[in-house]
């Protein structure tokens, strides 16, 4: 079967959309494999150049697919090579470009808020060392 199929039909929607489960029990649904790229580029806090690039290359969603092939070392920071060309295909549909930035914002609220939460801990930690008598101090 050739990677780069142009159908239209019922199955070939639903695999885009990332509704078909995968062949393989390994192998990551299309949503989850969305999700697993999102999660890498919060890590790596490309959160804003992504969801730049992804909104400015929105019209472009098909083009831009067949680009991927060229940008594989790129991609490949973010999925193994077996869900590249699945990647690559979800990354055809629009709405699946949609989704991956909405998953990057939302991943990257959380990130942000989780972070100022071990900040505002850390600083009450401190606060409360500083009202402890020392040992040294009570002799």
């Amino acid at each position: 079967m050739a990677f780069w199929t142009s159908g239209t039909g019922p199955s070939d929607a639903r695999r885009a959309a990332g509704d078909e489960q995968p062949a393989n029990p390994g192998e990551m649904s299309g949503e989850e494999l969305l999700d697993a790229v999102a999660k890498r580029i919060v890590q790596m806090r490309l959160a804003v150049p992504a969801v730049f690039f992804l909104e400015s290359s929105k019209p472009l969603s098909f083009v831009g697919s067949q680009v991927l092939v060229f940008l594989q070392p790129f991609v490949e920071a973010f999925l193994t090579v077996r869900n590249y060309q699945r990647f690559a295909h979800l990354m055809e549909d629009r709405k699946n470009v949609e989704l991956l930035i909405r998953r990057i914002e939302d991943r990257d609220e959380d990130a942000r808020a989780e972070e100022k939460r071990a900040k505002q801990e850390a600083r009450r930690r401190k606060r409360e060392e500083k009202r402890r008598p020392r040992p040294e101090e009570k002799a």
